[in-house]
């Protein structure tokens, strides 16, 4: 099944960045009867599946929104557990990541995670630094609004100590002071479990992204559906404020 979705993508209208707002883990355990925690071990399988599935289409940036800021206010057990499987998932997956040539980053304020985590992910990073097939990028620790604010705060750092004009800044500047700063934009979001918002996430960098919302709760999220997202963004007009004519002229 999978090589018949293949078959049908087109290679040259593949996004270069797809990112996910893995959502539903804890509603398909309670719809299975099991622990919340659980939902979020069967989503590991489901990382797998979209890495692989990025791979075999070509994307080059796949970036998984782990654990945001607001998540610190769930139930302690489950936020400590969140972070003992986020520890045993990256050390069990390193050596198939380098295997495959995977490149691992964050975005988000990983300072704050705890040390155990933090030192997995560093080292993780560290020993993939150099593969160049596909880059996972975790957000973790993250909000769109804290690395906007984070971005002002480093921009109004510059402009007091005079290395920088007020008039001078720009878009550019304030992308290159993002988390996502060597990250090109995402082309494609993808949300699971049949919500229809963006929860805070790559709110600058979605200014012009298309979106794909499903129904399907993330621990079922398979390669299938991946390949079914791209097919549904291949389908699309990408105007950036031109007109559909003007459009069809330049691909002329």
């Amino acid at each position: 099944m999978s090589k018949d979705y293949l078959k049908i993508i087109q290679q040259s209208q593949v996004p270069s960045h797809v990112a996910i707002i893995m959502d539903g883990n804890g509603r398909w355990a309670k719809k299975h009867g099991k622990d919340r925690i659980e939902g979020h071990k069967a989503g590991v399988e489901s990382v797998r599946n979209a890495v692989k599935a990025s791979i075999e289409c070509g994307v080059k940036y796949l970036t998984l929104y782990a654990f945001s800021t607001e998540n610190w206010n769930r139930p302690k057990e489950e936020v400590d557990a969140l972070m003992e499987l986020l520890v045993f998932a990256i050390e069990t997956e390193v050596s198939e990541l380098n295997k495959n040539n995977i490149k691992l980053t964050t975005i988000g304020d990983i300072k704050q995670l705890p040390e155990k985590c933090y030192q997995s992910l560093i080292n993780s990073i560290e020993l993939l630094k150099n593969n160049t097939q596909l880059t996972l990028i975790l957000a973790l620790n993250y909000s769109s609004k804290w690395e906007i604010t984070h971005a002002c705060k480093l921009i109004a750092q510059k402009v007091k100590d005079g290395f920088l004009e007020p008039e001078n800044i720009t878009p550019q500047i304030i992308e290159q002071h993002l988390n996502t700063a060597n990250i090109p934009d995402p082309e494609l979001i993808i949300r699971t479990s049949g919500e229809y918002r963006i929860s805070n996430f790559l709110l600058w960098q979605a200014a012009y992204t298309e979106f794909y919302f499903t129904p399907i709760y993330w621990p079922e999220f398979t390669k299938e559906e991946f390949y079914k997202a791209i097919m549904d963004f291949q389908k699309r007009e990408r105007r950036f404020g031109k007109t559909s004519e003007q459009i069809q002229s330049e691909h002329k």
